[in-house]
């Protein structure tokens, strides 16, 4: 759905906004989700632009939004991303699920490729994003295994029908069994939304694969639960975990925005991990925005100017 008022001088003022590599970049990641939220091509080709930047956060963010928006112009771009080996493995990963949240069959030949991908999160990914591609198409004749999401965002994988956290809880943390079906019980756990619901969830913090476990994180971030900040901040402090796990833990950390976070994620702005770092800087800009009585995080609309 395009915003209104969003003529191509204000298209162009936004795009300079997140193309800016002068800028901080929380004005670049505002800029960012406002394209986003406006959509169409001319969004699709300033976010295009900022594939080349050095920061892999940003890039992950720009792969994310391009899923988000559901456009089937925004495929070629993203495969671009995902075949680039130069590309940092989040960057990738990000691309590969960005794709199968588009859905399109046309993308079904490269994402089977690339499950076969040496670096581990890009291979789960597309395994994940087939998946899903493979669901959506069955699923168009029973519309009843379609569920409604609470959190508008488009997910890597549907919920699942059970209902029962126990048991929820024992798929999710059952490394035996597929990535997908553990994403689905993930998924129905979020959407539960009971205090016995995210604590099981924070258990997931725990488990084998490093996308699955930077996924629970994004899921933490969405719930907006503070009885989830434990769980984060010892990911987030543990320097053997993973770094796409570390800045998805920041983030989550951030969309909480509890006192207790801020001091937390200013702990780490200056930590030895480029991502982990800047992952930090968004975070307080999102806890400031939630503690603010702002009406819109993708602002950048209305400061821009096109004089």
């Amino acid at each position: 759905m395009k915003m209104a008022n969003a003529d191509t001088t204000k298209m162009e003022a936004i795009g300079k906004v997140l193309n800016d590599d002068k800028r901080p970049l929380k004005e670049r990641f505002r800029a960012l989700f406002t394209l986003k939220n406006i959509g169409g091509e001319e969004a699709i080709d300033w976010i295009k632009k900022s594939f080349e930047d050095p920061s892999a956060l940003l890039k992950h963010e720009l792969a994310y939004c391009l899923g988000q928006m559901q456009d089937s112009r925004a495929i070629p771009v993203l495969i671009d991303v995902l075949k680039d080996i130069n590309q940092e493995p989040m960057v990738r990963h990000e691309a590969g699920e960005a794709l199968g949240a588009i859905g399109d069959d046309e993308v079904i030949p490269i994402l089977e490729e690339y499950s076969k991908d040496p670096v581990i999160e890009v291979a789960e990914t597309c395994q994940l994003a087939l998946k899903r591609i493979n669901w959506l198409k069955e699923s168009k004749n029973h519309p009843e295994n379609l569920s409604e999401n609470p959190y508008s965002s488009v997910d890597p994988a549907p919920p699942c029908k059970i209902r029962d956290v126990e048991k929820l809880k024992e798929i999710l943390l059952n490394e035996n069994a597929s990535l997908f079906e553990r994403y689905r019980a993930m998924f129905s756990l979020r959407n539960l939304r009971t205090a016995e619901s995210v604590l099981a969830l924070g258990e997931g913090l725990r488990a084998g694969s490093a996308l699955f476990r930077h996924e629970v994180a994004f899921v933490l971030g969405q719930l907006q639960e503070e009885i989830s900040v434990p769980f984060l901040q010892a990911s987030l402090e543990d320097p053997e975990e993973n770094e796409m796990v570390r800045h998805e833990c920041a983030e989550a950390l951030g969309a909480i925005a509890h006192p207790t976070c801020e001091k937390i994620l200013n702990k780490y702005v200056e930590d030895s991990k480029r991502v982990v770092r800047e992952s930090c800087i968004i975070a307080l800009d999102m806890c400031e925005y939630e503690n603010s009585p702002e009406f819109q995080y993708a602002d950048t609309l209305t400061k821009v100017s096109t004089h």
